[in-house]
């Protein structure tokens, strides 16, 4: 088995890449360079709402850098790129040299058809969010928005060149610890899906082969132009950030997901 991981450049791609790592079969690593972790208000924001703006991307900061520590990349070949350059020869290249029987992704951009196409193993994508019910964009805040913190998880699926469509190899989702915020659940999410990755590596390992299953519906497709800051007046003003409490106190009506899983 030899793996190669596409990811971003944020603290918990770090993470992600460091127990796929701890497998013993990452062989290389290329990373898109992902925005700002810390990003600036934008000026057409009131001063109210650049403070909750600001306030939502500091605690995401906080909380990852509790969970995730610092961004430490294991010691393997890495390939840093832009976006603009994701796909083409650099990385085409490296996929060639580094011979990946399993593809894994998580958080870059979109994989072009020619770029899956120098790999002859398995490729697969790890989506921050419950497919085919949060597919696409910001997935691990719309469910606490939506007030269903029970459906914030990871989905791995095969990767197509539909938004996070592809059939599904397994899917997990976070433990909901009271006093957790938003950023404290989705990071739990990320530590539940690093725990369990390992696993799945082996089960594939050890058949062969791997079973995926197709989603029986299209679910919700989230844009990332479907987000406005205004949407944290929900659940910073409204619910103090403390919506996975109000979940466990039932406040909310109560739901289990219906995972996908390979044990």
């Amino acid at each position: 088995m030899k793996i190669v991981f596409i990811t971003g450049s944020h603290p918990r791609h770090a993470y992600i890449a460091r127990a796929i790592a701890a497998t013993g079969y990452l062989s290389g690593l290329v990373i898109e360079e992902r925005e700002e972790h810390l990003p600036i208000a934008p000026d057409h924001l009131n001063t109210q709402m650049k403070k909750m703006f600001n306030r939502h991307f500091l605690n995401r900061q906080v909380a990852e850098g509790k969970h995730f520590g610092v961004g430490i990349l294991p010691d393997v070949p890495i390939l840093k790129v832009s976006r603009n350059r994701l796909n083409d020869e650099g990385t085409w290249s490296f996929l060639k040299k580094h011979g990946p029987t399993l593809l894994l992704s998580y958080g870059c951009h979109m994989l072009s058809e020619k770029t899956l196409g120098k790999v002859s193993g398995e490729t697969w994508n790890i989506h921050g969010g419950l497919s085919p019910w949060y597919r696409g964009a910001i997935t691990h805040f719309w469910p606490s928005y939506m007030f269903e913190p029970q459906m914030t998880g990871m989905t791995i699926h095969q990767l197509t060149q539909q938004l996070d469509a592809g059939d599904v190899v397994h899917q997990c989702c976070a433990d909901l610890v009271r006093g957790d915020g938003i950023h404290d659940l989705a990071a739990r999410a990320v530590l539940k899906l690093a725990i369990e990755l390992p696993e799945v590596v082996r089960i594939l390992i050890e058949r062969g082969s791997i079973n995926k299953k197709a989603h029986k519906t299209a679910g919700k497709l989230w844009l990332g132009q479907d987000w406005r800051p205004e949407h944290l007046k929900l659940v910073y003003e409204v619910y103090n950030d403390r919506i996975v409490d109000h979940y466990l106190d039932g406040d909310f009506e109560q739901s289990v997901p219906k995972l996908i899983r390979q044990f």
